[in-house]
């Protein structure tokens, strides 16, 4: 029972997964171009704007993962050097609307305390997973204190081990809700609780060789604590690049997708950096568009096209491209653009394909590698 509803959410999350990717597009894409610029952004816009896109990311994580969140290890999982201590105070950053803002409007206070243990060791993981995991957590938290509390998020280590917990004073379980609140879809929220939010902590810890343990009793509150195996030699952390990627030359480029937020987002990036841009709604009016400028000899230098489309999709899009013109490249840009590469189903006359939401940066490397650019 438990794996067939783990595989209904699969599905329900493959079908909404174009659709929440496209949104957050708009939102990477733009919050990119403001970093770079905008250069008088003071300290408090640019920190504002890149907890933005960090949050933008990580929702971009979880609907990635959503259909498979349950398996021990994804094969795009990538594990680098992971802080914990500055996670988080990342996490208590992300979630201050949740704990202080939504709370005092209703006048209840809710006050948080960090108790970070100093030369805490790195684990191996991924980032944006265990600060999902995090996240829900504090969530939970808040949501165990509708009348106000104290939320503790506290970090330690002992043999080897680097614990991380969230604890709170909140209403607490009896013996039987504990032992079920792991299970997909369970939930004593009603209508409020979707039930997934310890089950995808509870995955993540799996896929990181975690231990999960949760303490609670009825009117005493609940500690749920993480602990990862400590990193056993030096790994490299992920790197934080501000570089805006390759210098290109100024290209012709047409655009094809059925979403007029994306669209004009892409636009408005790639015409910033100095293309010459063609939009077309839909793949069949981007089929003509490239067929026009064919015989009008204004040919494009590279076509992106969305995946998702209907009745003429990405697909059939490439396939009518390369049929005209053999050496035009394609990218195809999809919220299903990880999955592909690493199924390997990555659609004939495609030559590269990137992930939405994706950043400018990413844009300007999909071109450059079609074009053969050094990057």
């Amino acid at each position: 029972m438990q794996q067939e509803r783990l595989r209904a959410l699969g599905e329900m999350a493959s079908g909404i997964a174009h659709d929440i990717n496209n949104s957050l597009s708009p939102v990477m894409l733009y919050t990119g171009l403001l970093l770079e610029q905008k250069t008088n952004l003071g300290p408090d816009s640019r920190r504002h704007l890149e907890t933005i896109q960090r949050a933008v990311s990580d929702v971009a994580e979880t609907i990635a993962r959503l259909k498979e969140f349950y398996r021990q290890r994804e094969p795009q999982l990538t594990l680098a050097s992971v802080q914990l201590n500055q996670l988080a105070e990342q996490v208590v950053a992300l979630t201050r609307a949740r704990w202080h803002d939504v709370p005092q409007q209703r006048g209840i206070v809710v006050q948080i305390k960090t108790a970070l243990s100093p030369d805490l060791p790195a684990v191996l993981g991924a980032e944006s997973e265990i600060r999902e995991a995090l996240i829900n957590l504090v969530f939970n938290a808040v949501d165990a204190m509708p009348q106000g509390g104290t939320l503790t998020l506290r970090t330690k280590v002992s043999d080897k081990k680097v614990g991380v917990e969230i604890a709170d004073t909140g209403t607490g379980m009896d013996e039987a809700t504990r032992r079920r609140c792991l299970d997909p879809f369970f939930t004593t929220k009603g209508e409020r609780g979707t039930g997934l939010g310890l089950a995808m902590v509870y995955g993540i810890a799996q896929r990181h060789n975690a231990d999960l343990k949760i303490e609670s009793e009825l009117g005493k509150g609940t500690v749920i604590r993480l602990t990862f195996p400590a990193a056993t030699s030096a790994i490299a952390s992920p790197v934080t690049s501000s570089s805006k990627g390759p210098i290109l030359p100024r290209l012709r480029l047409l655009v094809v997708d059925d979403d007029p937020l994306l669209l004009q987002a892409l636009c408005d990036i790639l015409e910033a950096d100095g293309h010459v841009v063609v939009a077309t709604n839909g793949g069949q009016a981007g089929i003509d568009a490239f067929q026009v400028a064919l015989g009008r000899k204004e040919p494009f230098a590279v076509v992106i096209t969305d995946l998702g489309m209907p009745y003429v999709d990405g697909r059939a899009v490439a396939g009518a491209v390369k049929a005209a013109s053999p050496s035009t490249p394609v990218i195809l840009l999809t919220g299903w653009g990880r999955r592909l590469g690493s199924k390997g189903d990555v659609p004939p006359h495609v030559d590269c394909v990137l992930s939405k939401p994706p950043k400018p940066v990413e844009l300007r490397e999909g071109l450059a590698r079609c074009l053969a650019a050094p990057v």
